[in-house]
């Protein structure tokens, strides 16, 4: 497993998905009763963008730093940016960006709950690092697949599952509806958000078809290209499906990803979608 988020931190595929992240949280927000937030794939926690592994690729520079100019934005980004200014102790500066957990930790009230798994010794020893002193934070160092089976369903029978994998495995798409298939059944009530990069359009094809046959529940999905398909050099996009998701949801998501589109793309190239997955 070699894997290091820190070369990715901050780009257009974390904006995305930290988005989208903070719009389900608040969603869980809406009850009195706790939550339990489950990251299974938890990386260093923050990262520090003036370190050589996020220099090196400067992803983040089409990403996060462009939203940071900007003058107005979306209330769900601003909430975004204001999160990301806290951790860089309020100042312009953009040295620090958050991973999913911290942006989660900023929703938490006393009654609720995260669980942070993560399998890379390194990341979590950092991981651990970034979260030193909270009694509501659990943190393992285990297989994100096998936290799935573990710490679901969790006591609070309510919470939200980001499963957001490095893809190493061949075919893991494939591997995950099986995953999903089987903990969707135990945890029927479950808010489960799935991450996946976008590299060629036929396995996203077969992976949307293949949950749509085995998983009968609701299904909402979004994608976001910000370089032509046929661009090789960089990630061309990703794309989340959120299974049970959120009343009003996709709402939340019309409010902001044309503008996050037409933000981050450089020349108005590659594309966003979303809508039901459900058959």
């Amino acid at each position: 497993m070699n894997y290091r988020h820190a070369y990715h931190a901050g780009n257009f595929a974390d904006v995305l998905k930290h988005l989208v992240i903070i719009a389900l949280t608040e969603a869980m927000l809406r009850k009195d009763k706790a939550f339990c937030y489950l990251d299974t794939h938890a990386g260093a926690g923050i990262y520090d963008l003036r370190a050589a592994a996020p220099q090196k690729s400067k992803e983040y520079a089409a990403g996060v730093a462009k939203l940071w100019e900007q003058p107005n934005t979306p209330a769900l980004v601003k909430k975004y940016l204001d999160i990301i200014a806290k951790l860089n102790n309020g100042t312009n500066a953009l040295n620090l960006y958050p991973g999913s957990p911290y942006f989660v930790k900023n929703f938490l009230r006393k009654q609720d709950r995260m669980v942070l798994t993560e399998l890379h010794e390194e990341e979590y020893a950092l991981l651990k690092k970034s979260f030193p002193h909270y009694q509501q934070i659990g943190i393992h160092h285990l297989d994100g697949y096998q936290a799935l089976k573990a710490f679901l369903p969790p006591p609070e029978r309510r919470g939200i599952v980001l499963i957001d994998p490095p893809y190493e495995q061949p075919d893991e798409l494939m591997q995950l509806v099986s995953t999903l298939t089987t903990i969707c059944k135990r945890w029927e009530t479950g808010v489960f958000a799935v991450w996946y990069p976008i590299k060629e359009g036929r396995s996203i094809e077969r992976f949307h078809a293949a949950l749509r046959q085995r998983i009968d529940r609701p299904m909402l999905a979004l994608e976001l290209s910000i370089y032509p398909p046929t661009l090789t050099t960089h990630l061309n996009g990703c794309g989340m499906v959120i299974i049970n998701p959120p009343y009003q949801l996709d709402t939340e998501i019309s409010g902001f990803l044309p503008w996050l589109w037409e933000v981050l793309s450089p020349a108005r190239e590659g594309r966003y979608e979303f809508g039901a997955l459900s058959a």
